[in-house]
């Protein structure tokens, strides 16, 4: 437990992890609770309440037991992607009768009696996950998240195939199978129910006598109009509706964004009246992951845009450069831009769009080049993500001064630790970690934000500044 030592010495107030599915649930609801994975999870909430640290908790941070991935595919049912090579098929539902099945290249519909049941089991699936982590943690742990960036997980696991599964079709990504203009949307409409799951389960049994809240962490990019003309603001418009609203909008509202509506049609599942009933638990609070601003132009109807280069069915072409001019300072990450006001234009949309339901901020930080090619001491000496942190906590500050209720700050990452797409070549931390003795080493942001926490520089940032870490799994 040496590093809630470090977080002690710091000044942080909370500390923001996700509990490994795997790592309590092996084999999901197949198998026994692994007693040693709750005692990890147990030890590790107790270290941090003994140091006045409040722990908030992810329940599912992008991985699964792989005997849900054997058994059914996940969160996808194979039964829902291919009836033949040349028939795709897509979920429907009346609201009424068992889910139906319907062949878009034939006339045949089939009632395929085992579909429901094989996404119900994962939404129970999730839903036990969830029930034995509130009655393991729940008397403990005051702030839930069921999902971390589930839209990142959609699109990156089914539409570009870089995540697992690795799901996708040209000309979107690479990948030996998937379907990127259907697989994304179904295995979102069973993150939004085995949320919506996990929430009930919560609200019916827990909240009451834990005293706890829940909601949901989404990735939140900023954009902006390549050039000032209509058809590039209606392109701006399309291209945050497919990213937060497409999961925030069924849990607020019981529907689909009208932006991906009008675009999509039949190809978006369709929510039951009992999926709608359940989704009208209402999110005790929205976390927002932030890193970076883009630029977008219109591809509806510009016929020069390849479909290779738009983001999918949102049919914008997004870019971090106008004209040879970066839209913000590069960073080490190639879509990571420095662009504050983008935080605070991202809090005023969610703020406006859903009524003003707290806001944390879990995610915002700067990455550093990490390989083996760079000096330790130029990574202790971390300047930039300094003005980083600083830059942006005025961005927030101005935001919470215009009503917005954010109620507080996580910076990403605590420690330099393993990223999904670049492993430990890009380094988040504000300690670093000598990845072969493990040794921490505080940076100079580590040292700043120490003494920003206890009262020192920058004072007008106005709220609860906590610090997040790498998933602990």
């Amino acid at each position: 437990m040496e590093d809630v030592e470090l977080m002690s010495s710091l000044g942080v107030n909370s500390y923001r992890f996700s509990i490994s599915w795997s790592r309590v649930l092996p084999r999901g609801r197949f198998g026994g609770i692994n007693h040693v994975g709750v005692e990890f999870y147990n030890k590790l909430i107790d270290a941090l309440l003994l140091k006045g640290i409040q722990p908030f908790v992810t329940l599912h941070h992008y991985d699964i037991p792989q005997e849900l991935q054997d058994r059914y595919g996940a969160w996808l049912s194979p039964q829902i992607q291919y009836a033949s090579p040349n028939h795709r098929i897509v979920l429907l539902d009346d609201g009424q009768k068992p889910t139906l099945i319907k062949c878009l290249d034939c006339e045949s519909w089939s009632n395929l009696k085992s579909l429901r049941s094989l996404i119900v089991n994962y939404r129970q699936d999730f839903g036990y996950f969830a029930e034995v982590c509130f009655k393991a943690f729940g008397d403990r742990v005051k702030h839930w998240t069921t999902f971390n960036e589930p839209n990142v997980m959609v699109k990156c696991g089914y539409f570009y195939g870089s995540y697992p599964p690795n799901r996708c079709s040209p000309p979107f990504g690479d990948c030996s199978s998937g379907d990127s203009e259907l697989e994304p949307y179904i295995a979102a409409h069973n993150v939004i129910l085995s949320h919506a799951t996990a929430v009930d389960i919560y609200k019916k049994k827990y909240q009451m006598k834990q005293g706890g809240l829940i909601g949901i962490v989404v990735d939140t990019s900023w954009f902006e109009p390549f050039d000032d003309i209509p058809a590039d603001h209606l392109a701006v418009e399309r291209a945050l509706a497919f990213e937060t609203p497409w999961f925030l909008d069924p849990m607020v509202y019981g529907t689909y964004p009208p932006e991906m509506s009008q675009i999509l049609g039949s190809r978006l599942p369709v929510f039951s009246p009992e999926d709608q009933k359940k989704l009208g638990n209402k999110l005790d609070f929205i976390g927002i992951n932030h890193y970076t601003t883009l630029y977008v132009k219109d591809c509806m109807f510009n016929h020069l845009c390849e479909p290779s280069t738009t983001e999918g069915d949102a049919l914008g072409f997004r870019t971090g450069e106008r004209n040879g001019v970066p839209i913000g300072t590069p960073t080490p990450m190639s879509i990571f831009f420095v662009v504050p006001r983008g935080l605070k234009s991202s809090i005023m949309y969610t703020m406006k769009r859903y009524n003003n339901t707290p806001m944390f901020i879990t995610e915002n930080g700067y990455a550093q080049r990490g390989d083996g090619d760079v000096l330790k001491e130029e990574l202790l000496n971390d300047e930039a993500r300094l003005e980083y942190i600083q830059s942006y906590l005025s961005s927030l500050a101005s935001a919470m001064r215009q009503g917005a209720d954010v109620r507080g700050y996580f910076v990403w990452s605590l420690l330099d630790n393993f990223e999904w797409l670049h492993g430990y070549t890009m380094r988040f931390g504000l300690y670093h970690v000598d990845f072969q003795t493990q040794e921490r080493t505080p940076k100079l942001s580590a040292k700043w934000y120490g003494h920003f926490l206890q009262g020192g520089y920058f004072p007008e940032a106005g709220c609860s500044v906590e610090v997040t870490a790498a998933d602990p799994y």
